[in-house]
């Protein structure tokens, strides 16, 4: 796929579908949206909930609502305020800092192909994006507007008539706010990086990219355990041996579990170059720091990941080895998704 919309737009005039729903509509609406089809070149099928099928509407909507500032306590920051376009919707500072100046403790994470993830946040406490959706409005470090407030704002704007577009009812309510935010989180889909045209024969890879090819999908480097194709995540959740003692345990503060101390969802590498820095702390702030850590400084510790050399350290590469793999990453960015106008603020 070369551009999302041509597609989608392309689907529009074979399929030409107009679906009813509102079937769970009190009042018995019969509304009419556009039924959208997400559809990815050598992507698995994305699972799209049942109650909330995408459309143009509701896409609309929820790219809206994903850039305006209303939803914060004092209307000056949006979801895009730590999730932005050109570094493929993360936050280049280390930590976010909300509206009342204060930080979290993670990186935000980049949107990235989410439609495919079975779980959410660093330490996959939600399972979908709706439900991730929910949180960073209330919360007293991010956006800080109680949802009542909130609805307030939206039913006293144009809001209403969207709404009403995208899910056939003008009773606006959080779930639905969540809901489109969702649908336009699903539609941020990579999938047009230089490694994509080489696999399609439009490009070929460098001495140096091919090098780094063989080695990351190599016994040697074990990458493609937890980064394999064609999402360059194996959307689990893993110590990756950062530490020895934890000051965030992680997945352990969501299960109880002591096995799960220490583990963090697995990043996509699509688009990597762009989202330093990096780990669910920001620690590292380029490649090479990444690279140099799996190299030479993995910590041992009782739920580091099999995976992980954590008897000698790491893997010990060659400079030339860590050249090669920071070149074969770089070929998973996708300018396209950056610079995608059907992504960009529709306030701009």
């Amino acid at each position: 796929m070369r551009n999302l919309i041509t597609l989608l737009l392309i689907f529009f005039a074979i399929i030409s579908c107009r679906d009813k729903i509102g079937t769970d509509n009190p009042a018995g609406d019969q509304h009419t949206h556009t039924h959208v089809e997400i559809s990815s070149n050598g992507f698995p099928t994305m699972l799209i909930p049942n109650n909330n099928p995408l459309s143009v509407e509701g896409i609309d909507l929820g790219r809206k609502l994903f850039y305006d500032p209303v939803l914060s306590g004092d209307s000056t920051q949006s979801c895009s305020s730590c999730h932005q376009q050109k570094h493929a919707f993360s936050d280049p500072k280390q930590f976010s800092v909300g509206i009342d100046g204060l930080s979290g403790g993670r990186n935000a994470s980049a949107i990235i192909n989410a439609g495919w993830q079975s779980s959410v946040f660093w330490d996959g406490r939600v399972s979908s994006l709706e439900e991730q959706a929910l949180g960073p409005i209330p919360n007293p470090i991010e956006m800080h507007l109680d949802w009542d407030e909130a609805i307030v704002r939206l039913n006293n704007s144009d809001y209403k008539d969207l709404f009403k577009l995208a899910f056939g009812d003008e009773v606006i309510t959080k779930e639905l706010v969540a809901m489109a935010i969702a649908q336009f989180e699903r539609t941020l889909i990579s999938d047009n990086a230089k490694f994509d045209k080489f696999l399609t024969g439009e490009l070929t890879l460098s001495p140096l990219e091919a090098a780094g090819f063989n080695l990351f999908f190599s016994e040697k480097a074990e990458c493609f355990h937890c980064h394999g194709r064609p999402l360059f995540t194996d959307d689990d959740l893993h110590n990756n041996g950062l530490d020895e003692v934890f000051d965030d345990i992680g997945q352990g503060e969501v299960t109880g579990e002591n096995a799960d101390r220490g583990k963090f969802r697995t990043p996509t590498l699509r688009n990597i170059e762009f989202t330093a820095p990096y780990m669910h702390d920001g620690r590292f702030n380029t490649l090479e720091e990444v690279i140099d850590f799996y190299s030479d400084s993995i910590k041992t510790s009782s739920t580091v990941d099999p995976l992980m050399p954590n008897d000698n350290g790491g893997f010990h590469w060659t400079a030339l080895e860590k050249l090669q793999l920071v070149s074969f990453l770089k070929t998973l960015s996708d300018t396209s998704f950056i610079s995608n106008p059907d992504f960009q603020s529709p306030y701009e």
